[in-house]
């Protein structure tokens, strides 16, 4: 299926803690993938999503005034998927991310998108929109526009999809002019929820690596040392690099392997958490939730495992 405003084609979206010494020294083996994504929010000035760089358009993120007027695509079967930056986000049948606008109104129903606007941020036709799992089919509605024809709302906000997502999963429309914001499934803000201290997420390139209680990517450092007690190599300004991970409560843990899960003291005297008895860092490159720009660097760093193995290292 292809529409005249997308220049992509869719695409579907054990039990206590062991003693140091018998605990470290664990790791051998790595999984088999690499890689990093970065699915982030295209930043752009004015309400609308306006832009003066290169290839903007007409200021409202459309690329030409023919493919900005195309008819807007049914919704189709709603869904609820999960975006690593976003949070739980609600799409469309063909996955895209919907969108509200805060200058919109939800009680009553009301949308301010017309003209450009509407062209950057094509409104999602009510007709033809399903409920799924996850979504309240009670909070589906709709609301009557300027030009006649029926928006779809979620919670009585109208419901846009974004010019600039070219493929199922993109959220380039997120936090646009500080006024989009992709759509929860209530049709509030999507938002990253609360996390465990330390947990797992599934990484599209790289698998399920840990990240933090800020959902950021944690990472091993292949000249730290795990047995027979755990030691870090990183100090000084690698450290400002790398901030080392504090120590978390293993209740405080989700989908982590509990083998040598716990806390070190380093030479400096701040303690650090390790997992399988390997220091664990986050990195300063990283700039939100999802990023794996310090997988790989300098053949030394590499996301972790669950079971505190690297992940994508050459064996």
């Amino acid at each position: 299926m292809k529409t005249s405003w997308r220049s992509a084609s869719l695409v579907a979206s054990a039990a206590a803690v062991l003693a140091l010494t018998t605990a470290c020294g664990q790791e051998n083996g790595n999984a088999a993938s690499t890689g990093a994504q970065n699915v982030g929010a295209t930043a752009a000035a004015g309400g609308y999503g306006t832009s003066t760089t290169a290839g903007a358009g007409n200021g409202y993120g459309a690329d030409s005034k023919d493919e900005a007027a195309a008819k807007p695509e049914a919704a189709g079967k709603l869904a609820v998927a999960e975006n690593a930056k976003v949070g739980k986000v609600l799409t469309d049948g063909a996955g895209f991310t919907l969108y509200r606008f805060d200058k919109d109104t939800a009680e009553p129903p009301k949308s301010s998108c017309d003209g450009d606007c509407a062209k950057a941020w094509p409104p999602v036709p009510a007709e033809g929109a399903e409920a799924a799992v996850g979504v309240d089919k009670a909070l589906l509605g709709e609301v009557t526009r300027t030009d006649g024809t029926k928006q779809l709302t979620v919670g009585g906000w109208p419901m846009y999809r974004y010019a600039k997502d070219t493929k199922a999963g993109d959220a380039n429309g997120q936090d646009v002019g500080g006024t989009w914001f992709a759509s929860a499934p209530d049709g509030k803000k999507a938002t990253l929820a609360s996390l465990p201290g330390l947990s797992v997420r599934k990484d599209p390139k790289l698998g399920d690596i840990i990240v933090d209680k800020n959902g950021m990517t944690v990472y091993r450092f292949a000249k730290d040392q795990a047995w027979p007690v755990s030691k870090s190599a990183c100090t000084g300004a690698c450290l400002e690099k790398w901030p080392a991970v504090a120590p978390v409560s293993e209740d405080d843990t989700k989908g982590i392997k509990k083998k040598g899960l716990m806390p070190f003291t380093r030479p400096d005297g701040v303690k650090q958490m390790s997992v399988n008895c390997w220091p664990i860092y986050t990195f300063s490159g990283d700039s939100a939730p999802g990023d794996t720009n310090g997988q790989g660097v300098g053949g030394t760093w590499y996301a972790v495992s669950p079971d505190g193995k690297t992940v994508g290292a050459a064996k």
